[in-house]
């Protein structure tokens, strides 16, 4: 017998072995067991998700000899002519070559005549949406009334181009690409009855490479035991399919995470000895990236899509969440300007080294401890600190606010008004004695001169004073905020602290409610009392005042902006 492709062999033969498509196979196995029956049902989806399989097992539940269910016998005459293409009733049309309007007249005046053998006449219309306009028109009326004994099947992989009037008519299903779980496991099961050994690396490349079509993976698994003399071996697929060798990546990752700038050109020098995609390497790095923020934030949700889990999530605990969300918005800006270097491999080298570059020196070093401790003092050149970890801790993502210059106009008005208070500039200092305390306002005052940048920033300007000492501050951080809250924040804010007080302070904080006003609120009060004096001098100006009269111009308030100022936080 001659050898038969994967893709044919293991076709299902009934809804139990489907692979997916749960949501569709729920709805007509319903159907099918209440002998609740639509005329005409529309299956859409990419290549190779199942969507004609399906419709040839409902043709086979709806012509069963046995009678009308979601479970075929699969025995009778009717079952098995359907699987091998010979049933006489079931009537497969190619749209792309049946799209003339005779085509379709010639198969509504054939669906007035009963079934030669089986119970419906089914009419199977693959690649739907290339039908014509007029094609369609001939097709309504039948697809609307169809006698009894015709239901019609159509399958489509765009049905934005298919009337309005034939999507009313059809019971429509959308079927889903296959997670690459899936497909991986399938692929186990059919190398596995097949009796040809596979690596689960090379599996998950396959996977990935079918991009959600099962059909698909099948037939570069074909293709792999091929290449592979019989065996489907991770380096046989990633030499067949020219992809990105994930090592490479993670090499990449870690040299970043290491802040080594020689082990990241040694590692692009490596790949390039295989002529790679530079483009996709970047891609790769980048599809790491937002992996390792998930791991970060929500681990169980960290996919394995890669089969790589345990790797990943291990590196994640090795780098900050500044540093991921610092590293990835350099490598889209470098994404971006990707075609602009002088070649690819510059393009990718320098994306990478701008990632070093551009990462502030007073980044707290990684490190792979994920619990706290109770207490720590903080030298200004070691950081530490104590943290109460709140609970239901979550990091929101980054987010970038760009201000507008202000327009000639704005500035006249600006000028024009008073000039605001000199922000308070006095640094918090000791009273006499040992473990004199300071109270909330100097913690306000002290707040804009301290060097914080990003989410540290967010997190201290929401923190209360609750009490401070020679050594010791603890602050209270509103459960409201406790969201913002990263178990990394109180030693960096000690380490600010140090630094600026010259000696070692240790750093608490708690998750509690406090009636006291953060340094966040009380600036954002002063800025609003600032842009609403702007707002003011700008409806007071002549000028203005002339336009408005004359043109009937009139002031967007959102357009306002203050003159800018220390005390901006």
């Amino acid at each position: 017998m001659s050898y038969q492709v994967l893709a044919r062999k293991w076709r299902p033969r009934f809804f139990r072995e489907m692979v997916g498509q749960e949501h569709v196979l729920k709805a007509l196995i319903n159907a099918l067991d209440h002998n609740r029956l639509h005329q005409a049902y529309l299956f859409t989806g990419t290549r190779g998700v199942g969507k004609t399989t399906i419709a040839r097992i409902l043709a086979k539940c709806l012509n069963c000899e046995v009678g009308v269910s979601s479970e075929p016998c699969g025995q009778c005459s009717a079952c098995q002519e359907i699987s091998n293409g010979a049933f006489v009733d079931l009537i497969e049309i190619d749209a792309a070559s049946h799209t003339g309007v005779d085509n379709m007249r010639t198969i509504t005046d054939n669906a007035q005549y009963t079934p030669a053998k089986g119970r419906y006449k089914v009419y199977l219309i693959d690649e739907v949406h290339m039908l014509t306009t007029h094609s369609f028109n001939a097709l309504l009326k039948t697809l609307e009334e169809p006698p009894e004994h015709a239901k019609f099947l159509l399958a489509t992989t765009d049905p934005q181009k298919l009337p309005a009037t034939v999507l009313s008519r059809c019971l429509q299903f959308n079927l889903k690409n296959l997670a690459p779980e899936r497909i991986v496991e399938h692929l186990q099961y059919v190398l596995g009855r097949e009796n040809i050994d596979c690596e689960e690396a090379a599996l998950w490349s396959l996977a990935r490479a079918a991009e959600g079509s099962m059909r698909d993976a099948l037939s570069l698994t074909d293709q792999a035991v091929a290449f592979g003399q019989g065996r489907v071996m991770a380096a046989d697929v990633s030499a067949m399919l020219g992809t990105i060798d994930q090592q490479t990546v993670y090499q990449l990752a870690g040299a970043l995470i290491e802040h080594d700038a020689g082990k990241i050109l040694d590692a692009v020098a490596e790949s390039s000895e295989l002529s790679p995609d530079y483009a996709a390497i970047l891609d790769e790095l980048l599809f790491m990236l937002h992996r390792m923020t998930v791991a970060q934030l929500v681990p169980d949700a960290v996919d394995n899509s890669q089969g790589d889990r345990q790797q990943l999530v291990s590196l994640a605990s090795k780098v900050t969440a500044d540093e991921l969300q610092l590293f990835y918005q350099m490598g889209l800006l470098g994404k971006r300007d990707f075609y602009l270097a002088p070649d690819a491999r510059t393009g990718l080298e320098m994306a990478l080294l701008r990632m070093l570059a551009f990462r502030p020196q007073s980044m707290p070093e990684p490190t792979p401890d994920k619990g706290l401790k109770a207490s720590a003092a903080v030298d200004p050149q070691q950081e530490s600190a104590s943290v109460k970890k709140p609970e239901a801790v979550a990091t929101p993502p980054a987010s970038a606010t760009a201000v507008a210059p202000a327009t000639p106009l704005q500035q006249s008005a600006a000028d024009n008004q008073p000039a605001p208070e000199p922000p308070p500039q006095e640094t918090v200092k000791p009273q006499s004695g040992e473990g004199a305390d300071y109270d909330h306002q100097g913690w306000i005052k002290l707040y804009p001169q301290l060097p914080f940048n990003g989410l540290l920033k967010t997190v201290a300007g929401e923190c209360v004073l609750l009490e401070a000492s020679q050594d010791h501050w603890r602050f209270a951080l509103d459960r409201n905020n406790v969201q913002l809250y990263n178990e990394r924040h109180g030693e960096q804010i000690a380490a600010v602290l140090s630094g600026q007080l010259g000696r070692a302070v240790k750093v608490t904080i708690d998750d509690r409610a406090s009636e006291l006003q953060t340094p966040a609120a009380y600036y954002r009060a002063e800025r609003k009392a600032r842009l609403d004096e702007a707002l003011s001098a700008l409806q007071q100006d002549e000028t203005v005042q002339y336009f408005i009269e004359r043109y009937q111009a009139r002031i967007v308030p959102e357009s306002v902006k203050p003159l800018t100022t220390e005390r901006d936080v």
